[in-house]
């Protein structure tokens, strides 16, 4: 893991006391560092790695809110503070709708919870912090630049993500803070988007009035209470209106099925798709996690028609332990 000593954001991009109403050094020591190990046999370790590193922000006595992906699987987590501490911690839950994993202190972290704000109330153009764990040296003073829909290809779609400029280096589970110094999103990408002809990178912030209605849920379960959706394994993209398979998860329906990297979508129980998000609303609509998926797939100059049987991908991962 990187040392929190070893990197700073450019000092034109650190935000500045004088310029917010609230604290700001001490909204930010709510953000803490986060590392985690996961093991080796672990079903997201060949995609995702077996050591992970990002941030997490204390919402509540003990809790802090992640990303999901740097606590999925994970045997252990460390949450390092600001004055040098390091506590362990207990990976709590993971929601796959949203992205939003929760993680349990184990130890006394003595920092403010960070209250929630309203993500929805948020417009394109305010001014925000990005924070990352560190302080002001690690965090960016950022604006929202976009709120619109997003598709990730691991079968995983907002309504409405944040996407804020300039972009967090560290952006995995940093914390989005608006004007009132309330948490209103958790990083989860880095993105390049194209303005005025040249290239630049975004930040992607999973909104925090996704996390209200389930927060109770992961707590109490670890998942939101709901049926889960279908999942096929599938990785996937949207080329000149086409759903193309980019990749295929071991294990999954898709790979059971023998699809391979490179076939096209062309449709599933029947209706026509030209979008990822199209491709998974239909899916979704199907029914929850174990429904027939029938999709007409292209190969290589060949149409055919094929049926997945969906899975719950939960059941392929390994649940957290408490040590």
């Amino acid at each position: 893991m990187v040392s929190l000593t070893e990197w700073k954001v450019p000092p034109a991009n650190q935000p500045r006391p004088g310029d917010y109403s609230f604290d700001l050094d001490r909204t930010l020591a709510s953000v803490v560092g986060l590392h985690s190990i996961i093991p080796p046999d672990a079903f997201s370790a060949e995609t995702l790695g077996t050591e992970r590193a990002g941030n997490g922000v204390l919402i509540d006595d003990g809790l802090v809110l992640t990303i999901g992906y740097l606590i999925t699987e994970a045997e252990t987590v460390w949450l390092h503070l600001g004055d040098g501490r390091v506590v362990s911690g207990h990976a709590l839950g993971f929601d796959f709708e949203s992205g939003f994993g929760l993680v349990q202190a184990l130890g006394h972290l003595d920092l403010d919870p960070l209250p929630l704000g309203s993500s929805t109330a948020t417009k394109i153009g305010d001014r925000v912090v990005v924070g990352g764990a560190g302080g002001r040296t690690r965090s960016v003073a950022s604006q929202i630049v976009a709120k619109q829909e997003f598709a990730g290809y691991w079968e995983y779609l907002l309504d409405e993500a944040i996407f804020t400029h300039p972009a967090h280096p560290n952006w995995g589970g940093a914390g989005l803070i608006d004007s009132r110094g309330e948490l209103i999103g958790i990083g989860s990408l880095q993105l390049e988007r194209e303005r005025e002809g040249k290239a630049e990178h975004v930040n992607m912030i999973v909104p925090i009035d996704l996390l209200k209605p389930v927060l109770d849920d992961l707590r109490k379960f670890g998942r939101v209470n709901r049926p889960s959706r279908p999942w096929l394994g599938m990785y996937s993209t949207e080329i000149d209106h086409r759903v193309v398979v980019v990749g295929i998860a071991e294990k999954g329906p898709a790979g059971r099925a023998e699809l391979k990297t490179g076939d096209v979508i062309l449709a599933i129980n029947g209706d026509k798709v030209t979008s990822q998000t199209g491709f998974y609303r239909k899916l979704w609509s199907l029914g929850p996690a174990g429904v027939d998926v029938p999709l007409t797939v292209y190969h290589e100059g060949v149409t055919f028609d094929v049926t997945l049987s969906s899975i719950d991908r939960a059941k392929l991962l390994k649940a957290p332990r408490l040590h």
